[in-house]
């Protein structure tokens, strides 16, 4: 069976996706619409995590602008809801908990996520944008019954869709998705580039700041939890970074995370007695985490959602990267700066399921990244001049 239009790295995966796109394949010819109808509501679908979420923030923008008259709903999982709302040019948010996707929580059960899909036919939308490469999700593209359905062939699912494209694995996330939008609106004059930002509440504003009123700069994050083990860079290094950040220019660290990653926030903790430390760690909501980010001067953590939405919101970034790829995923903007080690097998991509050798401790490519490397490039953040042009609260 010829498989290489899928880009699955799991073989058992990639193999069964395989099969279901030859059962598929008849349906290729019942998905051209014979002229296209005017776009006046939209649903783009994004279930995948937050990273997942802000990385694609530049194609809705570029959604509105070719089509600013246009209901664009946006669909995602639950626990972006929150985020998802401060995306500018979006009229509503649906969620759908992919149960493949969900961490935390089992997410919908089949029957509930086809259910959803289905009741998306009363809106009647005119077009669906599936910005994720996957089966599953073409399959609840198809569902939506929506005339022209844009999308990715290679997760699988192609015939599913009106328009399938091939995902361009050299290219950053954000690209594949604005070459998408510009694949669907084709005809219109579209802005590209990377300036988009998350348009955050005064409110949840007003609560970041008082959470740091009165305490001296710069204010420097560390955001300790890699998310998985295979990105997961070691805590000691993180406390040492941080430390030595303050010991050369003052300044407080702001600890975040979620309440899950209580422990792994509260080793780093241990590690700063006598340095000023503000703990966010499990006590603010994903809203007034965007805004806390905001504040701060830089952002130390791994390839993480925090990092993105840091981006979002105009912070920089140090960014550890091991086994996945800066290139597609690093965070969007001029400012940040990525550290990785060149090794012959990095990056690898196999960060849900990792090498043997890389199991069970910090991966060779995330241990050779040293406290001073860090250390450095944080300084040189702090020291830039777009730190100098931000504001000073007391």
């Amino acid at each position: 069976m010829m498989l290489t239009h899928l880009q699955i790295y799991d073989a058992r995966e990639r193999h069964l996706v395989g099969i279901a796109d030859v059962a598929l394949a008849p349906l290729r010819w019942f998905q051209r619409p014979r002229r296209r109808p005017p776009v006046r509501r939209i649903l783009l679908m994004r279930l995948e995590r937050i990273g997942d979420l802000l990385m694609v923030i530049d194609a809705i923008r570029d959604a509105r602008t070719a089509w600013p008259a246009a209901e664009i709903d946006l669909a995602v999982g639950s626990w972006n809801a929150p985020v998802a709302s401060l995306v500018p040019g979006i009229s509503r948010v649906v969620t759908a908990d992919a149960p493949w996707l969900a961490r935390d929580t089992p997410g919908d059960s089949w029957r509930t996520l086809i259910a959803k899909a289905r009741a998306w036919r009363s809106q009647r939308y005119d077009l669906v944008v599936n910005f994720e490469p996957d089966i599953r999700s073409n399959l609840l593209a198809w569902l939506s019954a929506a005339p022209a359905r844009f999308g990715y062939s290679s997760g699988g699912g192609g015939s599913l869709l009106t328009d399938a494209t091939v995902y361009d694995q050299r290219s950053h996330v954000s690209m594949n998705a604005q070459r998408l939008i510009a694949r669907a609106a084709q005809g219109h004059d579209l802005p590209g580039g990377t300036s988009s930002r998350l348009a955050l509440p005064r409110e949840a504003s007003s609560r970041a700041r008082n959470m740091l009123r009165a305490l001296p700069r710069p204010m420097v994050g560390i955001h300790a939890s890699g998310g998985r083990e295979s990105k997961q860079w070691h805590l000691d290094r993180f406390a040492a970074a941080a430390r030595a950040i303050v010991d050369a220019r003052g300044g407080t660290i702001v600890l975040t995370g979620s309440a899950g990653d209580r422990p792994l926030i509260d080793r780093v903790a241990a590690d700063l007695a006598g340095v000023r430390v503000i703990d966010a760690g499990g006590t603010v909501d994903l809203v007034t985490l965007a805004a806390l980010l905001a504040e701060l001067d830089v952002l130390v953590t791994g390839d993480t959602g925090p990092m993105h939405l840091a981006a979002a919101v105009g912070t920089p970034v140090v960014a550890l990267f091991g086994p996945s790829n800066p290139e597609r995923y690093g965070p969007i903007g001029e400012a940040h700066r990525v550290l990785r080690v060149d090794l012959p097998c990095s990056p690898c991509g196999q960060v849900r399921l990792p090498p043997e050798r890389c199991r069970g401790h910090v991966p060779e490519c995330l241990d050779r990244i040293n406290v001073e490397r860090v250390v450095a490039a944080a300084l040189d953040v702090i020291d830039g001049p777009a730190s100098a042009a931000r504001p000073v609260r007391t």
